[in-house]
């Protein structure tokens, strides 16, 4: 089975990666070159939920997207690609789901009960995503006896709170660097195949992020070829979905990949 690939795009001034950070009026011509790139999955976000980043209201956050998504309703772009909202906004989400965006990629894991009921409105995929904290202190000292069981008791409960609104596509992603220290990062690319148990698509995101510095020492600019031996590591291990900012060169990577397969 082929894996996709989510492409990465911030309508916003303060995610990590600068490269990944789009305007409004650049937001049609990024999105078609990210689907002639080979994108399969579009994700887009505008509020930041990088280390040490501070939330915004969902006025604000729906202020910012609201003429992207309505480009890409009027575009009827969600024909050629699959639309993801990286938001866990239920004002924000509805106004998606409403322009053709099908998977809601809720960071907080379902935790706001106004979402799931959006999410089961629209029969959206939502994607479940572990994370210790809040993006404001997650990297402050995560601790955890044992990462794996963790992850896995968290989807779990959240798994059932899903089906208990009537909600039966479900992605699952572990959070690389969401409340992680290095170790628990690597344990849980390890054992990525360890979730294929429940039966649901596994997403990894590990694209440019810390974890690939604390092994080699690179700026953010620099972490593609790390990014790269993560993801096809993580796909070895079970996973379905790459999450990455360098659309391109996650194609070819995995072509190679899954030939040698």
């Amino acid at each position: 089975m082929k894996t996709k690939i989510m492409a990465v795009l911030n309508i916003n001034s303060d995610s990590f990666f600068k490269e990944s950070r789009i305007t409004t009026d650049e937001a049609e011509q990024k999105i078609i070159q990210t689907i002639n790139d080979g994108a399969d999955i579009i994700d887009i976000g505008a509020l930041s939920s990088r280390p040490g980043s501070e939330t915004i209201s969902d006025e604000e956050e729906l202020k910012r997207v609201k003429k992207t998504l309505d480009m890409i309703k009027q575009q009827k772009f969600y024909e050629k690609a699959v639309f993801s909202l990286d938001s866990y906004s239920p004002l924000t989400l509805d106004y998606a789901l409403n322009c053709g965006f099908k998977i809601v990629n809720d960071i907080t894991g379902l935790q706001d009960a106004e979402v799931c009921k959006i999410a089961k409105k629209y029969s959206a995929t939502v994607c479940i995503m572990h994370m210790k904290g809040e993006p404001k202190n997650m990297q402050a000292n995560p601790e955890y006896s044992d990462i794996v069981k963790e992850v896995d008791d968290f989807f779990k409960e959240r798994i059932e709170r899903a089906k208990s609104f009537g909600i039966d596509n479900i992605i699952l992603d572990a959070g690389i660097g969401f409340g992680k220290k290095l170790e628990h990062n690597i344990a849980l690319i390890k054992h990525y195949n360890y979730f294929t148990h429940f039966g649901y698509p596994l997403l990894v995101g590990a694209s440019r992020k810390s974890m690939i510095s604390d092994i080699s020492h690179s700026s953010i600019e620099n972490r593609l070829p790390g990014t790269l031996a993560v993801h096809l590591e993580a796909v070895r291990n079970g996973a379905a979905i790459v999450r990455c900012h360098d659309v391109k060169e996650h194609v070819q990577a995995l072509k190679v990949f899954e030939a040698l397969q």
